[in-house]
């Protein structure tokens, strides 16, 4: 709906505030606030366009990270590069640098700037720079590439869910951001699936030409500033009361609603990224960060080198490729299962049983020795392990303010980029340890996700409850 469909205020769908007046006759009305306004909506097709828009973005994130799993086991095997465990390791790593930069910094200028802002910028910074690494001609030009591309991928996973959190109805929040998580699948599928049909079928040119898919964002970049609309809580804290009435009134017209009055936005004082730590948010802050950390420690170190794994142990690299895409392919019904429990059973719940599950299945995966058992297994913790990142994402922007929301997003992102950056490099050791083999590096990420469940267990629960401005 655009601005010169205002329609005028009707009296109706107003609720009792909860203070009455002594000897009132009646109890006394307050108008819905916009925020109300939005959690009183049904799903509805601007949801979904929301939901779609966000998702393409983020199903390219995905695409950027699995793609990379795939090109540096490609480009070990390019007789220019040759790159030995170590190298290999830095350039998986050095990505997970510029994500936790660009996840701190992201989720701090969102909160000054406006979500949508940064999330178009991001797309743009990461395509710009997934072209650059397919002309790189050493491994230092590799390395500065995928810095870059952290950048804009660290930037913008925080900022989505955010987004989509802000505009979601309070019974489907939970399961929107879950949804939007799920996209995560589709670029990973996409991902394996340019490893194993492009790569290995285009020459020393393949992992080039995959990094050149990878660059598609830029084209989307020019969609998503057009079509996906700015936070009202944002629109709101900054005094552009203009903007947030249109943009509610679009998400009503979808509905068929007819718009109400609603007061002016109070704009909100600027919170202190300090304020994370300060008396009132301190114990959920501690929370989130270590699940956050061992999440990411337990999932980049096994998935990243998951393909280079199987092609050690399997002896081909083909293969390998097709065994990865089978693993990838289970995601989405994890993602689908969650999206359904955590409205269901909460986010706290669910979030520790699926990190539980996924700690088993990493164990049983670090003794399977047959291509079967490395399938069943690696389908377990592939659809355990990403149905709890689904629920990671939903409960994160819930714990904070809006004014803190996406900032605090930013930070325990980064903070898992930390362990996003270490665990790789680790794998060569634990490779050495286990004498090439993968069990000793499993046993690790399957401790890690228990430690994960149990941080879990220590967050919040926000299920069925309003965000706090």
């Amino acid at each position: 709906m655009t601005s010169q469909s205002v329609l005028p205020a009707p009296e109706a769908a107003q609720i009792p505030d909860s203070k009455q007046s002594v000897g009132a006759a009646q109890t006394q009305k307050r108008p819905l606030t916009r925020n109300e306004r939005l959690d009183r909506l049904p799903f509805n097709a601007a949801h979904r366009k929301l939901l779609v828009a966000s998702g393409i973005g983020w199903a390219f994130d995905a695409m950027d990270v699995g793609l990379v799993s795939f090109v540096v086991a490609a480009i070990a095997a390019d007789p220019h590069f040759a790159l030995n465990n170590t190298e290999r390791s830095w350039v998986l790593s050095i990505g997970f640098v510029g994500m936790a930069i660009g996840a701190a910094l992201g989720g701090f200028i969102a909160d000054r700037v406006g979500r949508k802002t940064v999330f178009t910028a991001t797309l743009v910074i990461f395509g710009l720079a997934n072209g650059a690494m397919a002309f790189a001609w050493s491994l230092a030009a590799l390395l500065v590439a995928r810095f870059v591309i952290g950048l804009g991928l660290g930037s913008e996973l925080p900022v989505a869910s955010t987004l989509v959190s802000e505009f979601a109805p309070t019974k489907h929040r939970g399961r929107m951001t879950v949804l939007l998580e799920s996209f995560w699948a589709v670029g990973w599928i996409i991902a394996a699936a340019i490893g194993f049909f492009v790569i290995p079928g285009t020459g020393d040119w393949g992992w080039r030409w995959a990094l050149l898919i990878g660059a598609l964002p830029l084209l989307y970049a020019i969609v998503a500033r057009m079509h996906i609309p700015e936070s009202v809580r944002f629109l709101e804290a900054h005094g552009r009361d203009a903007e947030a009435e249109q943009a509610v009134r679009y998400f009503e017209a979808a509905s068929s609603v007819a718009p109400v009055a609603s007061p002016t936005g109070v704009p909100l004082p600027k919170i202190p990224t300090r304020t994370l730590f300060g008396k009132r948010y301190r114990g959920r802050t501690i929370a989130i960060w270590l699940t956050w950390f061992f999440v990411n420690f337990s999932y980049y170190g096994a998935f990243t080198w998951m393909p280079s794994l199987l092609a050690d142990q399997f002896g081909s690299l083909t293969k390998s490729f097709g065994y990865t895409l089978a693993i990838s392919l289970a995601q989405l019904p994890g993602y689908f299962l969650a999206a359904w429990l955590v409205e269901v059973w909460g986010r706290r719940k669910t979030l520790s049983i699926f990190l539980a599950v996924s700690a088993v299945a990493a164990f049983l995966f670090a003794q399977a020795g047959t291509p079967a058992l490395v399938l069943v297994f690696g389908m377990l913790l592939s659809a355990a392990n990403l149905g709890a990142w689904g629920v990671l994402y939903a409960v994160t922007p819930e714990i904070y303010p809006t004014r803190l929301r996406a900032a605090g997003s930013g930070a325990a992102a980064a903070v898992g980029r930390i362990a996003a950056i270490v665990a790789p490099l680790l794998v060569p050791w634990l490779l050495t340890i286990a004498g090439g083999g993968k069990t000793v590096a499993f046993i690790v990420f399957g401790a890690v996700f228990l430690f994960a469940c149990l941080s879990a267990l220590a967050l919040p629960e926000r299920a069925g409850k309003e965000l706090e401005n």
